[in-house]
C-alpha cells in the first residue's frame, strides 16, 4: 500500500470530472481526495494497494462523459499522513 499524488491534464474542470471520479473511487472504497488546481489541472491524492493501481488509473482516465484526459503524472508520497476515512472532493 502506498500514497500517490496524481496530476491530471486535459479538459478536466467544469465537466463534472471531480464528481464522476470521486463517486467511482468511493464505490471502490479508496481513501484520499480530489481537487481542482489553479492551473486548470486536477490533483488526486490516494492510498492505493499495488493490485488496485491499474483499476485506479483507469478510473482517472475515464473521468466523466464530458471530460478529456490528455495526460496523467504521478508520484509516490513517502511521508503522507492524511486524515480521511473515505474519498472526498476538496474545494
Amino acid at each position: 500500500m502506498q500514497w500517490y499524488r496524481f496530476i491530471i491534464f486535459g479538459k478536466v474542470q467544469s465537466v463534472y470530472y471531480r464528481k464522476s471520479v470521486s463517486q467511482a473511487l468511493m464505490q471502490k472504497q479508496f481513501k484520499g481526495y480530489i481537487q481542482n488546481l489553479s492551473d486548470g489541472t486536477v490533483e488526486v491524492v490516494a492510498e492505493i494497494f499495488d493490485d488496485e493501481f491499474d483499476t485506479f488509473l483507469n478510473i482517472l482516465k475515464e473521468g466523466s462523459p464530458l471530460s478529456s484526459v490528455d495526460d496523467i503524472q504521478y508520484e509516490i508520497i513517502n511521508d503522507a499522513q492524511f486524515n480521511t476515512d473515505g474519498f472526498e472532493i476538496r474545494y
